[in-house]
């Protein structure tokens, strides 16, 4: 019974960040409903998991580490270039997602959704450049962040959950 939950959990997530991933695209916002939905998500897949890859302290310590981190760095941009640099949505999302990851994973999830980000900013700069004929100016080309901070976390989610069928049917 709770292998099934622990199942739907993981399926519950992974449609979040893709309804996420998709609505951050198109409006350039984080639905807190569904940021929330994908935090409960997490607690609920640990808590079938009787604990298994993360107790609650460890949660607790991944979802501070995940936004946390994320708010230092908003902050520091956000001085930097004297505008909004990340929305708090974003900040949500890793916090959300540090609940799945724990404190380890999450750092991994932020540094690879931030390099899926950069990439995802290269390839719309040389499409705009295939477009207009000219390359935009990097430091004023605005993306969000969402859809790579996704990819962060379902690469780390699958790092770090690579043995659940093995967990779940022993």
């Amino acid at each position: 019974m709770f292998e099934i939950i622990a199942v739907l959990a993981v399926l519950s997530a992974l449609i979040l960040l893709y309804v996420l991933s998709v609505i951050d695209l198109r409006d350039g916002l984080l639905p807190n409903e569904y940021v929330m939905g994908f935090a409960m998500a997490g607690a609920v897949f640990h808590l079938a998991t009787a604990w298994h890859y993360l107790d609650l302290q460890e949660m607790a310590l991944g979802g501070f580490i995940g936004a946390g981190f994320l708010y230092l760095i908003r902050e520091i941009a956000n001085r930097i270039y004297k505008q909004d640099t990340l929305g708090l949505g974003d900040v949500k999302l890793l916090g959300a997602a540090g609940i799945w990851l724990g404190p380890y994973y999450i750092l991994f999830a932020l540094t690879v959704g931030a390099f899926a980000g950069l990439i995802h900013g290269l390839v719309f700069a040389l499409r705009l450049k295939g477009v207009t004929g000219t390359m935009p100016k990097m430091s004023s080309l605005s993306l969000p962040a969402g859809p790579g901070f996704a990819a962060g976390i379902v690469i780390a989610g699958i790092i770090q959950f690579h043995d659940l069928v093995q967990v779940l049917w022993p």
